[in-house]
């Protein structure tokens, strides 16, 4: 198979993209395939050996069976990308264009939820057209979810712009910061509980692989560095929970993963209060590099790096024959 996988983007975790790309393309080419490299630029332009892509509505890309998406972020993991990809008429890795974008905004994410009745992390949202015009009104009510509270831009991923506040003047800092970045924040309360986060994978039946523990080694909580940086967590896999506990997590996993439409691929985190399990959060392209999380819980769960990389470009070609089966062109 012609694999085109694609790497870079124009958002702020375009590094983050090219170092999961890295191991992507390895993958691949360890499974038989044939890699065909593209590079988002940050300027937006697609290259391939050094030249601009040009594309064309219905003309593939590059002449690939299929495409593998190693984006992250705004215009790449948003619905953006796979729209796009929708019109060049050609098999991609992942979910469609309405889940990638439902999950991309974490207050729509927990919105959906929140109908269904899922258990989740009490949250609120704030514009910055409002905290510039009634700032005060804002902090008090905030001031409902206690301290501390975790602040983030709502449509970005990997940790970026996340601060942890405990004070209403570190909240008021904390929404400048996630404000340059995206003019919409969610503010979210402090769960105590144990991280864990759970691999999906499949189409119209997926499966849950084993839970993982995130341990971290120093920091406070999960932020960017201890997420990229060599050493900056630990992962036990599995979680040290009861089994009735583990099973939960991988239940919930699945169920959020079909509640939003997802295929292909998604990692859903949690936190865990004892029995209580919380979803807080499912990202549709998770990362690939040496120290991501979602490989290697397939890899604890019996599926090795190359395989999982196969696996996921077949569900991309069923998806995308399924899809023009149900549809008239």
């Amino acid at each position: 198979m012609r694999v085109a996988v694609l790497a870079g983007g124009r958002s702020s975790e375009h590094d983050v993209s090219l170092s999961s790309a890295v191991a992507v393309r390895q993958g691949i080419a360890d499974a038989g395939h044939e890699v065909v490299p593209v590079t988002i630029e940050r300027s937006g332009a697609w290259t391939h050996e050094g030249e601009e892509l040009a594309l064309r509505p219905g003309g593939g890309l590059l002449g690939a069976d299929a495409v593998f998406p190693v984006l992250h972020g705004p215009f790449g993991e948003d619905g953006t990308v796979q729209g796009l990809l929708e019109l060049l008429d050609v098999p991609y890795v992942g979910a469609g264009v309405l889940a990638s974008s439902l999950c991309m905004d974490k207050i729509v994410f927990k919105e959906v939820l929140a109908a269904a009745s899922v258990p989740q992390v009490d949250y609120a949202a704030v514009r910055e057209p409002r905290w510039r015009a009634q700032p005060e009104a804002v902090l008090r009510e905030l001031a409902v979810l206690g301290t501390p509270v975790f602040v983030k831009p709502a449509r970005l991923g990997s940790s970026v712009g996340i601060a942890k506040a405990w004070s209403e003047a570190e909240v008021a800092e904390a929404l400048e910061g996630a404000f340059a970045h995206d003019p919409l924040v969610i503010v979210e309360a402090f769960s105590p509980g144990m991280e864990v986060e759970c691999s999906v994978l499949g189409n119209g039946e997926p499966e849950a692989s084993v839970p993982g523990e995130i341990v971290l080694q120093g920091a406070e909580w999960y932020d960017y560095a201890a997420k990229y940086s060599d050493g900056g967590m630990t992962l036990h896999v599995p979680a040290r929970l009861p089994e009735t506990v583990l099973e939960e997590v991988r239940r919930l996993a699945v169920d959020t993963f079909v509640r939003v439409g997802c295929s292909g691929l998604a990692r859903v985190d949690f936190f865990v209060e004892g029995d209580r399990v919380l979803v807080n959060e499912l990202n549709t392209l998770p990362g690939f590099t040496a120290t991501s999380v979602y490989p290697k819980l397939w890899e604890a769960s019996g599926l090795a790096f190359g395989d999982l990389c196969d696996r996921l470009l077949q569900l991309a070609l069923e998806r995308f024959a399924a899809e023009r089966r149900n549809h008239a062109f």
